[in-house]
């Protein structure tokens, strides 16, 4: 279906004119809701629509909407809730005026709000309202609880429905015939859609009220049948007033209540329980089709004049060719041979043609008075559509413009988009480069680290081999020293054969000095004998010389061999050390040479690393700024609007944003230090990133939630949040900027936005996980020991009482004494029950862990706990002193009741919630039902005590009238019409702010409680 199509059928249904909304353009905007899924469309053009000023715009508007929510797609709902507000506004407005169009908008208005509240908190109901049995069932999840808020709902809903039926009776004038008129149809059309919403709510409501007295007391259920029979009256009533109505008659089939309501304290009449149902005719026809086809009937008959009758033909025939006696038997004249004279003939023939012509001329006057009338109709017909033809003209002419305003906005979104696209693509084609650029990066640098340990491994293979280069050095070194000694030692021993030739030399000397001596000798020998002996000496010393010498000599050969050889070693270790000194200069130049070139190719690696390095870390800030951007961004998008999230979330977190900017400076610090611990700060960066942008998109998500200052207040401090981690990034963008960063403000930022979620929490959140075991025992121990002193403080006034009173008052009180004492020891035992159920359910739970890890562990369970054993307590002190307040004459009875049905209800909870994880094997949840039946009669007993005791003490003014006059009686009928019209009024009052009171009461619990904390948190 074309979306334009739609639109014009919207301005057609919703116009200014008094009349019903046609059925085909209502038809067409519940097609075009199909066709698009939502109705976005129909807002877009009613929000155009000066509903604020025209009360039958808005009338007809509310008609539409409510076919809409009923026949519609199921995302109707969902985005008319958006607006919800407006629409309360606007109802507010309208409820200024107290007569009129502006009166029923006002009530319309309320009815539209509360079917949608209804809808979105039971999601299972469609539009329509048409369920299974089996649909209903589980709708409450055979939960009683959920049952009984839903019948309350239920009660609501249909209180406004009535109102509005009431509301449109109220205004017309059923004096007269309203129905067939323009004016009383636009009124009356929007009831068909209450009238099936009605027979719904209140086939489904009898059902539930059967269910739910089948579960509970019947003194509990007292406020709903009372309400019920209450609104079954006044259904009845419209019922049988709308099918008496001619409008309703040709379009619907109401259905007719029974005579009495039905009777809940009796099981078995929900057999005899007739559901209502509606019947619409396949092909009832809207008054103005009926209209219509009434026109082109009277187009279809003929206009020409009619067939002269025969008593005017035969006349003139018999003028024409006479009359004969077998034809006329009553023409005496010609029986008798008489005949007129031609005189007679002519006034006779005159007289018929004039009453001819009489008759004919009345026929015609007849017959041009119906035409007239069916003319005058038809032109009042093209007049009126002429108007509308005319007003539908302008509305062309302006959804002309609107349309050619909105296709030049389309154009330019267009061109925006394509721009967007074409820069999107860029980006595309930039962030792929850019990773290609990276992995080369990446790439490069892991070839830069294989080669950096390459060459580290080769520097270790010269390291050694130059140590070995000199290990060899040495003992070179070692060896040339020893050849030195050794060349000394030659030299030495050259120098003592150099001595021992000075000593041949002596002893050739001594030879020649002794052939000397022996010539001498011989000479003297004769005259010498005294040197016989010295001469024998010297023999023998001689002979010591010669082997000494003979000794000396073969020690100098070996010393020359020695010395030869050592001449020869000392040769090649020279030539040996000359050639290997030449080869490690040569092995130590190269080994130079290549390390030069290492260190060169390390700076030139290690440059390109900090390059690579501060490019990731430059990449991995501006990714992180389009993150931020992209999330401040969310905030102006519409779709946003519908989203929500809980103050808990929100709290999470800001704190993980917090610790997390703890891991940035950590970060940033070790980098700046050594410029390596780049991938821990792009961590950093990015988590950091992620977490701001999901901080301010939860909070504005929670600022959906909170009322209005509140809200801008959070607002204010998420966007305030996204501008300081913009700057922040920003500077840290920046190589020279990125040492002096200050995230000061950012965490300013962050702890406003963690303080104002703080205060948002709910209250029942509040307490230490570490609390709630502790505070589990002590509600409970509380509970008991409120109910402890309930008893004692109802013994003491029972005490009391037989001392000051006497006669049927300390019998009542006695009476109501003895069954609140009843009701606490019920109270008692459903207590003591309760804490040996939970202490097995503990028990069975916990496994390893204590008890207070496993309160903790089950939270929600924990707290469901304490909420109704403070709700036991409270009671129980609260009917306490209700009691001791009727008992001295200064209360109500009726507060005593009360007190009784809220300590019923507050037991009822407790047990919900002490069971809801137990087995139901277990002995002590039967004594835990046992109990509770207890309370329910001890309950049902109090109450019945109050009454018959309320009944005893009031006394009742007897009427006596009989002394009275007639003016008087007159004057005190109209004085107690008055005082009935006051408390019903008074009553209506009190019981729409109960239903306030408890839909507040319920939002709070929910709110103390965390219910839907999970739902909403992505809203």
């Amino acid at each position: 279906m074309d979306l334009s199509k739609m639109a014009v059928s919207i301005n057609k249904a919703i116009n200014t004119q008094e009349v019903a909304v046609k059925e085909k353009h209502a038809r067409t905007c519940i097609l075009g809701t199909h066709h698009e899924k939502g109705a976005h469309t129909f807002w877009a053009a009613v929000n155009r629509l000066p509903l604020s000023s025209n009360a039958v715009l808005c009338w007809k508007f509310c008609h539409v909407f409510h076919k809409l929510l009923r026949d519609g797609h199921p995302n109707v709902i969902k985005d008319s809730m958006r607006n919800k507000a407006d629409l309360s506004d606007m109802s507010r407005m309208w409820g200024h005026l107290s007569e009129g169009y502006g009166k029923l908008c006002n009530i319309y208005l309320k009815l539209l709000i509360t079917k949608m509240e209804f809808h979105v908190k039971n999601p299972r109901f469609p539009g329509n309202l048409q369920m299974s049995n089996r649909q209903l069932d589980e709708a409450g999840e055979n939960d009683v609880n959920n049952f009984f808020q839903l019948t309350v709902e239920m009660l609501d809903y249909l209180e406004c429905e009535l109102n509005l039926f009431l509301g449109v009776f109220s205004s017309l004038d059923m004096s007269r015939s309203v129905s067939v008129t323009a004016a009383g149809q636009c009124r009356l059309a929007p009831l068909i859609q209450v009238i099936l919403d009605s027979s719904h709510l209140y086939d489904y409501t009898v059902k539930l009220l059967f269910k739910l007295h089948s579960c509970l007391p019947a003194d509990t259920l007292q406020g709903h049948r009372d309400r019920f029979q209450e609104q079954f009256k006044k259904l009845k009533s419209l019922f049988y007033r709308s099918s008496n109505l001619q409008y309703f008659k040709r379009l619907i089939q109401i259905p007719q209540l029974p005579e009495n309501p039905p009777n809940f304290l009796r099981a078995s009449a929900l057999s005899e329980h007739i559901s209502p149902v509606v019947v619409i005719p396949a092909e009832s026809s809207s008054p103005e089709t009926e209209h219509m086809v009434d026109l082109v009937t009277e187009d279809l008959v003929d206009t020409d004049i009619p067939a002269q009758p025969a008593a005017v033909v035969e006349p003139r025939f018999d003028d024409l060719f006479g009359t004969s006696a077998t034809t006329d038997p009553f023409n005496f004249n010609s029986q008798n041979g008489m005949r007129k004279d031609d005189k007679d003939r002519l006034i006779e023939q005159l007289t018929r043609e004039i009453q001819a012509l009489r008759e004919e001329l009345e026929s015609f006057r007849l017959e041009s008075g119906r035409l007239c009338q069916a003319l005058r109709g038809r032109v009042d017909e093209l007049e009126a559509e002429l108007a509308e033809q005319s007003h539908l003209r302008m509305q062309a002419l302006g959804e002309g413009e609107f349309l050619r305003a909105e296709l030049d906005d389309l154009r330019r979104v267009k061109e925006d988009t394509e721009k967007e696209q074409r820069s999107l693509t860029e980006m595309e084609r930039k962030a792929v480069a850019n990773e290609q650029r990276y992995t080369k990066l990446k790439e490069k640098y892991t070839a830069l680290v294989q080669s950096h340990a390459d060459l580290l491994r080769k520097n270790a293979e010269v390291t050694r081999q130059m140590t070995v280069a000199r290990a060899a050095e040495d003992e070179v070194d070692s060896v040339r020293r020893e050849m030195q000694e050794k060349v000394k030692a030659a030299q030495e021993a050259a120098e003592r054969r150099r001595t021992s030739n000075e000593q041949v030399e002596q002893l050739q000397e001594l030879q020649r000095e002794l052939i000397t001596s022996r010539a001498a000798l011989d000479t003297l020998k004769s005259t010498m004998a005294s040197s016989q002996q010295s001469s024998e000496e010297l023999s023998s010393q001689l002979s010591t010389v010669e082997s000494e010498k003979v000794e000396l000599a073969e020690s100098l050969s070996k010393k020359e061999e020695e010395l030869a050889g050592l001449g020869e070693e000392l040769e090649r270790i020279q030539s040996s050390l000359a050639s290997e000194r030449e080869s490690g200069v040569k092995t130590a130049e190269a080994l130079q040479n290549q390390l030069n070139e290492k260190e060169s190719r390390e700076q030139a690696l290690e440059s390109q690393l900090v390059a690579a390095r501060w490019s990731t870390i430059q990449g991995a800030m501006e990714e992180a700024e389009r993150i931020v951007q992209d999330s401040l961004a969310q905030l102006d998008d519409p779709a946003h609007i519908s989203c929500t999230s809980s103050a808990d979330y929100l709290v999470f977190r800001c704190q993980a944003s917090l610790d997390c900017m703890d891991r940035l400076h950590s970060a940033r610090d070790r980098y700046l230090a050594d410029n390596t611990g780049v991938s821990e700060l792009v961590r950093a960066v990015t988590h950091l990133a992620h977490l701001v942008g999901d901080t301010i998109v939860q909070g504005s998500a929670t600022s959906h939630m909170v009322p209005v200052e509140q809200a801008d207040t959070l607002s204010d401090s998420v966007k305030a949040c996204g501008a300081e981690a913009l700057t922040l990034l920003g500077q840290m963008k920046e190589q020279e900027s990125l040492a002096t960063a200050d995230s000061a403000m950012l965490r300013a930022a962050l702890d406003g936005i963690l303080a104002t979620a703080e205060k948002l929490r709910p209250r029942g959140l509040e307490l230490q996980q570490g609390e709630l075991g502790d505070l589990v025992e002590q509600e409970m121990a509380a509970t008991s020991a409120a109910v402890e002193s309930a008893a004692a403080r109802i013994e003491d006034m029972l005490n009391k009482s037989r001392a000051v009173d006497t006669g049927v008052k300390m019998e009542v009180n006695e009476r109501i004494l003895a069954s609140c004492t009843d009701l606490m020891q019920a109270i008692k035992v459903l207590v003591l029950s309760s804490k040996d159920l939970q202490r097995d359910i503990v028990e069975s739970g916990r496994g390893a862990a204590s008890m207070k890890e496993f309160y903790v562990k089950n939270s929600r369970w924990t707290e469901g706990l304490i909420s109704a054993s403070k709700a036991v307590g409270w009671g129980a002190t609260v009917m306490v002193d209700a009691a001791d307040l009727v008992v001295q004459g200064k209360g109500k009875y009726e507060e005593l009741m009360v007190c009784s049905h809220e300590i019923a209800a507050s037991t009822a909870q407790l047990v919900a919630a002490s069971k809801v994880k137990a087995d139901k094997d277990n002995a002590n949840l039967g004594r835990l039902k046992l109990a509770s039946k207890g309370v329910t009669q001890a309950t049902a007993g109090v109450v019945a005590s109050t009454k018959s005791g309320k009944s005893q003490i009031e006394e009742k003014d007897t009427m006596d009238f009989s002394s009275m006059t007639l003016t008087q009686i007159k004057r005190q009928e109209m004085d107690s019409q008055v005082s009935v019209l006051e408390l019903e009024t008074k009553l209506q009052k009190e019981r729409e702010r109960l239903g306030e009171l408890r839909k507040k009461h319920y939002e709070l619990a929910g709110v103390a409680e965390g219910w839907g904390e999970e739902d909403e948190g992505t809203g």
